[in-house]
């Protein structure tokens, strides 16, 4: 599992989470997400669920008779949220003492029943592989008994769930194809609040993306807790694999093959995919990444340190020199791919050294974006048993921010090297800064902006970069991408 996980945006983060009224549902259903893609797909997969039991999603916390927050615990900060955020909830119930209120996601399976009595407002506990008994939990807390369903699965991918697209631009949407993590990253919660790694039927993952080729979505961001260690053998855990039989593993379909299935299936539409982790990615995947046009050029490739001892300590299952190695051979097979990293300043233990690694090693590898969090200790994980949070806050700050301000230059570094060319830029929305600009990301996935003209959303449209910041480019279009 990549365990800092690239977060959704976090001005989306919180926000009612909306999709089309199904006719005849008079019930209303207030859902909120935070954390990763992943806990936003399982939203769209809650509302699916939720919208055949009578359910239509609402934008008015006063209307709802059921709120929803899907949740994460990946840091300390996170789970601060989701306590502020029900205080105010709380505010809303008492103006409607019928609404019923639930907690989903990681943070529901780390503290089960401690929820309950911690928050009095909550009446409802899910955890994320249990969803498809929301419906019956529903009917026990409306029937004013609290309900909790927080057991871990070995087999559920919701593969047969079609997820509504909440809040969606019509454009670009979230599949999953993996779920669970088997690493036991030292400093990691994930593996105990979503499991062990089970992988969905292929063909299962290429009818959802068929059926969003024929609502006219343009882009498919591939998820999984760690997408690269996708194994489909017929069904079961991914540990189990070496017991399978002979015809099981002969046609048995890995990452790599998945990923052109979908590029091959799908020529006109575009592919992503979230999170990789290192020890796992193999260099099949980057050949099939340089034979299709349309798998972007970008990894999120997280690291998490540049100290070999920091990453013997977290238990990452590779050395500096070998994740080096890996991106040396990225960067000869594919010269544009563009990566992203996750960095924790300040984990048990780290000294100057090994903080000077991580500087260092980003120089090497120059990322085009970061993902950046001083170390917070998560109960139940092996660090928090095990290990000595000491290094103190005030120097984790320091060490946070001088990462923080190495990729700030890096990210410049990186845009600037779109300036002068012409590049493919899917159109999905309206600028933030400026209602004439159209802002789309090229395949490295940096933002672009430029004058709106006469094009529109869901056009690929080829854009000269005239300029940029760290984190934008800009430009002017030149015409119609010959991928529309």
């Amino acid at each position: 599992m990549e365990h800092v996980e690239k977060v959704i945006d976090e001005k989306k983060q919180g926000k009612p989470l909306l999709t089309d009224q199904k006719e005849g549902n008079n019930k209303k259903l207030f859902i909120e997400s935070y954390g990763c893609q992943m806990n936003m797909n399982d939203s769209e997969i809650v509302a699916s669920i939720l919208a055949e039991q009578g359910f239509n999603t609402t934008g008015n916390i006063e209307e709802a008779d059921l709120v929803l927050m899907n949740t994460c615990s990946i840091r300390e900060k996170a789970e601060q949220t989701v306590r502020h955020r029900l205080q105010k909830y709380n505010h809303a119930k008492k103006h409607n003492p019928k609404m019923k209120v639930g907690v989903l996601g990681c943070m529901a399976e780390r503290l089960k029943t401690k929820f309950l009595e911690e928050e009095k407002i909550v009446d409802l506990v899910v955890g994320p592989d249990a969803y498809r008994d929301l419906p019956n939990l529903v009917e026990e807390v409306e029937a004013g008994r609290d309900a909790i369903n927080v057991i871990l699965s070995k087999e559920e991918t919701y593969a047969d769930v079609s997820p509504v697209r909440l809040n969606s631009n019509g454009v670009s949407a979230f599949v999953s194809i993996t779920r669970g993590c088997d690493n036991m990253c030292t400093f990691c919660v994930v593996p105990f609040t979503r499991g062990r790694e089970r992988s969905r039927d292929p063909q299962s993952i290429i009818s959802e993306i068929r059926s969003m080729q024929e609502k006219n979505y343009k882009e498919i961001t591939l998820l999984g807790q760690n997408v690269d260690s996708y194994l489909w053998y017929g069904g079961g855990l991914k540990k189990d694999f070496k017991k399978a039989s002979e015809m099981a593993k002969a046609t048995a379909v890995d990452f790599a093959q998945l990923l052109d299935m979908c590029a091959n299936e799908f020529p006109k539409m575009r592919f992503r995919f979230s999170t990789s982790n290192p020890q796992d990615m193999t260099l099949d995947v980057i050949h099939v990444m340089a034979k299709h046009r349309n798998i972007c050029k970008y990894i999120h490739l997280p690291i998490q340190s540049g100290s070999n001892a920091m990453l013997k300590a977290m238990n990452r299952l590779h050395t500096r020199e070998e994740y080096l190695e890996l991106v040396k051979n990225i960067y000869e097979i594919i010269p544009e791919m563009h990566l992203s990293q996750d960095m924790i300043a300040g984990f048990c233990g780290e000294t100057e050294e090994d903080h000077k690694d991580t500087l260092d090693l980003m120089e090497q590898v120059k990322y085009s974006f970061g993902f950046m969090f001083a170390y917070s200790e998560r109960p139940g994980t092996l660090a928090a048993k095990k290990m000595e949070d000491d290094i103190p806050l005030d120097i984790k700050k320091r060490r946070l921010q001088e990462i923080i301000n190495l990729q700030q230059d890096h990210s410049l570094f990186r845009a600037k090297e779109h300036v002068g060319k012409v590049q493919e830029v899917l159109i999905e929305g309206t600028s933030k800064k400026n209602a004439n600009e159209w802002k789309g990301r090229n395949t490295q996935n940096t933002v672009v902006v430029f004058p709106k003209e006469h094009y529109k959303m869901g056009d690929f449209v080829n854009v000269k970069i005239e300029d940029c910041t760290s984190t934008t480019l800009k430009g002017t279009a030149v015409g119609y991408s010959d991928n529309n």
